[in-house]
């Protein structure tokens, strides 16, 4: 297994990845056992792949609001720090569904809180988002710029951070926040990758129009205030993101510390950008119709993510767009269906 963009670590923990069956989760397992650490997965498998979690790591199907599985599996495997990707994460789906969310994302995540701190578990790997800043004031984001959420999911998330620098406040805990921005593409070796039912992520979508498995790609505005119309996001392979997490690991070392990091390549892709990088790395047309914008949507989000290059080392691997689409080909053109049904 290759290692992804770290070198060595000090101690070797006993890591329970929660969510570590979902796309981020499952390509942080393999990180986490490269940099060497023993490792143990729970998930509910809502969403998630029981496929995509490698063979002899413990697995545990529950739900992290389940307070008696999560003190015994934290107990059992003598767990020294929790990495938690277990959040519904469609802010569409937010939307529409605020409750289920808020007790998914918010109540959940208080139950593993209060299982870590009945079981003397006292670091934790969190993932955020970038819709904790909202519509952002100023670009390229950085970490102090003003949090105002505009959906259930961004709010969510800035809920659980807020909780998080109160414990941390009270000593009980350190912890480590990173806010994303788009995830994409695949394991370089093509083993594991998106497979969202149903699929809502540009990259995916646009493959699976250029493989002729769905129709037409709807681009959401040409008229935003961009050089060719169409919105501007910032893209990161999935396993640089997975690299950054693990090297925040020595940092937690004691409890009161609190760290939060944007990640993002800084750059800004159009979702014209990116269907002409799924038609060069494809070599076939991605069919679209050219639709009115959706409302919400930013023209912009890119992040600086100086601080974690700085204070991390973090330096991504995949540093353009190409590489990063072209592991995503690989993955769809193996796994035409998803994980469980080659």
């Amino acid at each position: 297994m290759p290692r992804v963009g770290f070198d060595r670590y000090s101690i070797a923990m006993n890591v329970l990845v929660v969510g570590g069956a979902g796309y981020i989760g499952s390509h942080c397992v393999r990180q986490v056992m490269a940099a060497g650490h023993l490792v143990v997965v729970l998930d509910n498998l809502s969403y998630g792949h029981r496929e995509s979690v490698p063979n002899g790591v413990p697995f545990i199907k529950a739900n992290m609001g389940d307070g008696d599985s999560m003190r015994a599996t934290l107990r059992d495997h003598k767990i020294d720090l929790v990495m938690h990707f277990a959040a519904f994460a469609s802010v569409g789906e937010s939307v529409q569904q605020p409750e289920r969310y808020y007790e998914n994302n918010v109540v959940q995540t208080q139950s593993l809180l209060e299982a870590m701190l009945a079981e003397g578990v006292k670091k934790l790997v969190f993932s955020s988002t970038c819709a904790t800043y909202g519509v952002p004031e100023k670009m390229p984001m950085t970490e102090n710029l003003p949090q105002k959420p505009i959906n259930p999911y961004g709010q969510n998330k800035l809920d659980v951070e807020n909780i998080l620098k109160k414990l941390a406040a009270e000593g009980k805990i350190s912890f480590a926040a990173f806010r994303y921005f788009n995830a994409a593409g695949a394991s370089v070796d093509g083993s594991i990758g998106e497979d969202h039912q149903p699929e809502t992520h540009l990259i995916p979508l646009a493959i699976a129009a250029a493989l002729g498995r769905r129709p037409a790609l709807k681009v959401f505005g040409t008229d935003y205030p961009t050089p060719d119309g169409t919105c501007l996001r910032d893209y990161v392979h999935v396993d640089d993101l997975s690299s950054a997490h693990i090297a925040v690991f020595d940092k937690l070392s004691q409890p009161g510390l609190a760290f939060f990091y944007n990640l993002g390549m800084g750059v800004p892709y159009s979702v014209e950008d990116i269907l002409k990088s799924v038609e060069r790395v494809t070599g076939k047309p991605v069919p679209r119709e050219y639709v009115d914008r959706r409302v919400g949507d930013p023209p912009a989000l890119y992040a600086d993510a100086t601080k974690a290059r700085n204070e991390l080392g973090w330096k991504p691997m995949y540093d353009t767009l190409d590489a990063i689409v072209s592991t995503a080909v690989r993955w769809h053109t193996l796994h035409p269906k998803g994980f469980s049904k080659n």
